[in-house]
């Protein structure tokens, strides 16, 4: 009986798979378009002499990048015919995801939120430096610029994004203890035990993408927010129920009408306050959070 034989080319893509697949969905905010991503990595991976590549992995990160940042393009117009808000996709991720205090940070909902505000130029940087730790001469590389302008742009993506994220680093043991006073309130009904634990100009983001009721601009204010969750509960009807996990390596929230997902719910905590809760409902993004998704920063 003869050994399995693997070829190089399959071999290094496989081994950086999980890195790869990490890249583009933090460029792209979405599964599907981040497998997509992969395929055409792959077939442009198997057209390569190898004997020519230096560094394998940031010879495929800088495949897989470029892929992602045409991707972008087009999924820039489904975002500007999107019903209301647009969210990331979820993921239901692994202990190991939340102990890379960087990937986690930078794979929150919140966060990737703030990378839509970037150009994708400035996106695709950001992500190879802040979260992937590349070099500037791979940076450069991989959006044909120079080492000085890569440089430039990572510093213009990164003062754009510190100043839309909490000022004070918050450790998930932090966001876990407001996840827990949030969900106990919830659970209970217990309306001032939400306002406690809201920030006055807290923000709450839902995403139905047309196919689920949710709010088509976000809801401002914990007064405000909090009359738009009683309401959503009522309407739902049957029995409600919160489970705790982790989505994108960060402490989140799974709910449930009768036992049926109705959606995914994120926190966004800065000084021991809920300051933005995204909630996720579309059911096309919902396919990711009953089995753990792989990802890595490395």
């Amino acid at each position: 009986m003869s050994d399995h034989v693997t070829d190089p080319a399959t071999e290094a893509f496989v081994a950086h798979r999980n890195l790869l697949f990490t890249v583009a969905y933090e460029m792209l905010g979405s599964v599907a378009d981040a497998e997509d991503v992969l395929q055409e990595t792959w077939l442009r991976w198997v057209g390569v002499d190898l004997s020519q590549v230096r560094d394998q992995r940031a010879y495929l990160v800088r495949i897989t990048t470029r892929q992602a940042l045409n991707r972008l393009r087009t999924l820039q117009r489904r975002k500007d015919a999107y019903v209301g808000p647009w969210l990331p996709e979820p993921l239901l991720t692994a202990p190991d995801v939340a102990d890379d205090v960087e990937l986690s940070e930078n794979l929150s909902l919140a966060l990737m939120l703030i990378l839509e505000t970037l150009s994708p130029t400035e996106r695709a940087v950001f992500v190879l430096r802040e979260v992937f730790d590349f070099g500037y001469d791979d940076i450069a590389a991989t959006i044909d610029k120079s080492p000085s302008a890569a440089r430039q742009i990572a510093y213009r993506a990164r003062r754009h994004v510190d100043a839309r994220r909490p000022r004070t680093p918050v450790s998930p043991e932090e966001t876990r203890a407001v996840l827990d006073s949030f969900q106990s309130a919830l659970a209970t009904g217990n309306l001032q035990g939400l306002l406690d634990v809201l920030a006055p100009d807290v923000v709450f983001v839902s995403d139905g993408g047309g196919l689920k009721l949710a709010a088509l601009r976000p809801v401002v204010g914990a007064d405000k927010v909090l009359r738009y969750m009683a309401g959503s509960v009522d309407k739902a009807g049957g029995a409600f129920t919160s489970e705790p996990t982790a989505i994108n390596g960060n402490p989140g929230l799974i709910l449930r009408v009768d036992g049926v997902i109705d959606g995914v719910l994120a926190l966004r905590v800065d000084n021991a306050h809920v300051t933005g809760l995204y909630y996720v409902r579309n059911p096309e993004k919902l396919t990711h959070v009953e089995s753990e998704t792989a990802l890595a920063s490395r």
